[in-house]
This record gives C-alpha cells, structure tokens and sequence, in this order.
C-alpha cells in the first residue's frame, strides 16, 4: 500500500476548478430534486436551534450553488424567515477556500444572496472522519467527490487508473480499498447526522456492465504522458508514480454495507440509482462539429479534476515547472482527443441515506 493520504490532494488553486468542471454541474440535475425531496421531509428540531446543512466535498463552490439554494428553499418554506440554516462547506486543508467564499459573495443565485438567514462556514479537513459535532446535521450534500481513495492502494502499472489496468492485484487493491473507505465514510456520518437527517450524494459509478467510462480520455492522458516522458519533462520514475486513486463503485459494492438487515451504522440506504451523466461537450460538437473543443473541454475536465494529484508525483518540482507540466499535459490530451472526437460515457450513482431514530 502507498501510504499516500487522500489530503494530499492539492487543488490548482484560483478558481481553476470552478473554470473546468462543466461536465461535474451537468450531473447534478437529476439529483437536485432528490435532495429538494430530502430538505422537505427530515425533521426539524425546534426553533430556535439552527438548522445545519453539510456539503461534504464543496471545493472552489461551483457545484454547490444549485443544490444547496434549492435545499434551504425548501427548508425555508416549512420554518420561520429569520431561523437560521448554517451551511458547512467541507473540504481538505489545501482546499482553495478563497475561491469558494468568492463564488458564495458573487454569484447572484448563491444562497447568501437570496436567503438573509442563510450562513456559510468551512472546515478543513478529510471527511474519512468524523468532522462535525455528533449529531448535529439535519442535511447533507456530497457531489462528485465519494469517488477517491482515502490513499493509493498499489501502484498502476500500465495505466494512471486501476480500473483499466490489466494488473489484478491492483484491480483488486483498489477493489478492497474502496470498500473499506466507503464504509468508514458512512460510519463517520452517522455520528455526525441527526436521527432523520437524509445524506444525499451523486458520485462517480460502474453501469451494470462493469463499464467505469472515461476511457478515451483516460487513453489519452496516459499516451500524452508519456510524451511528457519522452520529451525529458517528466522522468520514468515520476510517471511510474502517477496514479489516480478513484474508483466508480457498482450497484451491489454502494449496498454491500447494508445487506446485513438493511441497515450500516444506524443508517438506511432509502435511494439509489445508476444512471448515465449527460457529455455536455458531446452535446455542444454535435451542433458545431467543433473538434478542438472536444478535446480542449475534456482536457480541461482532467486539468481541473486530476492534474493536481498527478503533479504530486514531480520530485521537488518548482512553481515554474508545475505550470509547464500543466500546460504541456493540458495541450498534448487536447490535441489527441481533437483527432477523433467520442461522446464520453459517464455512469454515475444518485442516492439518499437516511439516519433511523
């Protein structure tokens, strides 16, 4: 096992995520309502005990504007207009917090714009925890985040993600891995949910044919460093390290936890359901059969998603040669997606958890 935890998992910094996650938002729709159906029927402790809502991976915020401003809509619809509903943004240490309260100040549709009893707090660190008081949150939110690894399990030989390697013991590292961070991330909600507070989550998924999707890009990715390699940017031993540690659990692996009478840790899985994520970039070529864009708006996907953990693997690279590694990388997956344009599968996995009394 690489001891290689998952709070090491810096971000770009600058509002660089906000910039590059069209294809995250697209896949929030469908699950929106889920978490509206959720802010509706949770019990409520009386007033005037403010009412807390937990986004459980918030990075830069993007994807937390929509949601989030729908849940307090619907609590506010069944309390008073001045109780308070406290909204805490969790993320890792070296979260880009600045470009999240920047896009909680500005965006007109953020909840601190259009509720005046709206608050918004953060907290920095792993939700492979408990990082809230027991039994304090009525509502939680996760989205696209469940999907790392609380660590590396094993080195990816022939690929940057296991799911594709034809290593086994990799494959099944990661197999076991995975299971056993999907369950100590539950167990550290229920100590920290309500009884009645409703966990709602969209995440990455394998279909019900095994498919992870990505593989075109992640073809890509893997060839254009390769090139980095070549080129003497990149040495053999830093590529050899570069892993991507998330995992698109299946159907069964989401329930494995709960096939011992229906319940994990006090909690019922009420909802779930795989479902394929709409390829907004797919979308916009088949109106202008633009090329290029295909290939820049997936490697902007990647650059936003998981370039910073890649670049961890440099060996005591400065600021000037992490930004030539973003750059190069960036343009050499465009350039290879570009020359045959693919609609992108994207299974995702929507699900409420409930806290029983």
């Amino acid at each position: 096992m690489i001891e290689t935890p998952y709070a090491v998992r810096p971000m770009e910094g600058h509002g660089a995520y906000n910039q590059d996650s069209r294809v995250q938002a697209a896949g929030l729709k469908p699950v929106v309502a889920l978490l509206e159906e959720a802010a509706r029927t949770a019990p409520l402790a009386p007033a005037p005990e403010a009412i807390v809502v937990a986004d459980y991976g918030a990075s830069a915020g993007r994807n937390s504007i929509l949601p989030i401003g729908a849940a307090i809509a619907a609590l506010r619809r069944r309390i008073e207009p001045d109780r308070a509903i406290n909204v805490v943004h969790t993320d890792l240490p070296d979260n880009d917090f600045s470009a999240l309260f920047a896009t909680l100040a500005k965006e007109p549709d953020s909840y601190l714009t259009t509720d005046r009893a709206a608050f918004a707090f953060a907290i920095g660190r792993s939700y492979f925890g408990q990082i809230m008081p027991a039994g304090s949150v009525t509502l939680g939110w996760s989205s696209w985040t469940i999907q790392w690894l609380s660590r590396i399990p094993a080195l990816v030989p022939d690929q940057l993600q296991a799911i594709y390697s034809r290593d086994a013991a990799a494959r099944e590292a990661t197999r076991r891995q995975a299971a056993a961070d999907w369950r100590t991330f539950l167990a550290s909600r229920s100590r920290e949910l309500k009884a009645g507070g409703r966990l709602v989550i969209v995440t990455m998924a394998s279909d019900d044919k095994g498919d992870f999707g990505y593989a075109p890009l992640l073809d890509a990715m893997y060839a254009a460093l390769q090139d980095l390699v070549a080129d003497g940017l990149v040495s053999e031993q830093e590529f050899r390290g570069m892993v991507i540690p998330t995992v698109g659990r299946s159907k069964a692996e989401f329930e494995a936890p709960f096939a011992d009478g229906g319940r994990f840790e006090g909690l019922s899985l009420n909802h779930l359901e795989i479902f394929p994520g709409e390829d907004r970039i797919w979308a916009a070529f088949e109106t202008n059969r633009d090329a290029g864009a295909v290939g820049a708006g997936w490697a902007r996907f990647a650059r936003g998603a998981v370039f910073p953990t890649l670049a961890s693997a440099l060996h005591g690279a400065d600021a000037a040669r992490q930004a030539q590694f973003y750059d190069r990388y960036e343009a050499g997956i465009a350039a290879r997606l570009a020359k045959s344009p693919v609609k992108m599968a994207i299974p995702l996995a929507k699900m409420v958890v409930v806290k029983e009394s």
